[in-house]
C-alpha cells in the first residue's frame, strides 16, 4: 500500500454530503472524527445502533475501512464513514499495524496492546529504550453509501515509540506515541491539539471536499 496514494472517489454525488453515519464502537474515534467534520452535517454513530463490527479481512487498513464503511451503509441504507486505523513500529516489522486493535485482545484492552508492544520489542532488543524506535499512526477513510460506491484517504503520522506510558489523554496507543517534532506523547497532548496534527486530520484533509 502506498501512504502517498491519493484519494479516490467513484460515482460521487455532486451535492454534499448533509448525512452521516460514523462506523465505529470506538468512543474516542467517534468523538474525533465528529470534531473533524463540519457542523452542518447530523451525525450519527453505530454506537446508537448498537451494532457489531464486521470482521475485518482485509489485508491493508484501506481494505479494512471499506468492509466496515460497506457493511454499515447496507444494514442503515445510510451514508457510512469508517475509520480504520493502528500502529507501525518499524522495529517489530511494522507490527502491530491492522492488528493493532486486536493485540488488546476480545476486549480491545490498549493496556494490555501496549504491554504487548513493549515486550515484543523486548524480544527484539532489550536496550530498545535507550534508542529512537521509529513508529507511525496509519488512518484509512472510506465513505460509502446510496449513489456512493467509494471514497477513501489515507492518513499518516510518522514518529516514535516511548520508553513508558506518558499522558491519560486520547486512546489507544496515544500514551506510548510521540510525533515527530513533538517532545510529549499523544497521550500527554490537549485533545484540541493532538486531534488537529494527527494521521486522522490528516486523512480528513484529502476526503474533506466531499463534505
Amino acid at each position: 500500500m502506498l501512504y502517498g496514494e491519493k484519494t479516490k472517489n467513484f460515482q460521487v454525488k455532486k451535492k454534499k454530503i448533509k448525512e452521516l453515519l460514523i462506523g465505529s464502537n470506538n468512543a474516542g474515534k467517534v468523538r474525533e472524527i465528529k470534531h473533524l467534520l463540519p457542523r452542518n452535517i447530523k451525525v450519527q454513530s453505530i454506537i446508537d445502533y448498537k451494532f457489531k463490527s464486521p470482521k475485518e479481512t482485509g489485508k491493508t487498513f484501506l481494505e479494512n475501512s471499506y468492509i466496515k464503511s460497506k457493511y454499515f451503509s447496507k444494514k442503515t441504507n445510510k451514508i457510512c464513514l469508517a475509520d480504520d486505523s493502528g500502529l507501525e513500529v518499524d522495529k517489530l516489522n511494522k507490527k502491530p499495524g491492522i492488528f493493532s486493535a486486536r493485540w488488546g485482545g476480545k476486549k480491545n484492552n490498549f493496556d494490555l496492546a501496549i504491554k504487548r508492544v513493549f515486550r515484543e520489542l523486548n524480544k527484539v532488543d532489550k536496550n530498545w529504550r535507550k534508542k529512537t524506535i521509529k513508529a507511525r499512526f496509519v488512518c484509512a477513510l472510506t465513505i460509502f453509501g446510496p449513489n456512493i460506491k467509494k471514497i477513501h484517504s489515507i492518513g499518516v503520522v510518522e514518529g516514535k515509540i516511548s520508553s513508558k506510558k506518558k499522558g491519560k489523554n486520547g486512546f489507544g496507543y496515544d500514551p506510548i506515541f510521540i510525533p515527530k517534532g513533538k517532545k510529549i506523547t499523544f497521550g500527554q497532548m490537549k485533545f484540541i491539539k493532538k486531534f488537529k496534527i494527527d494521521h486522522r486530520a490528516k486523512a480528513f484533509k484529502k476526503i474533506k471536499k466531499f463534505l
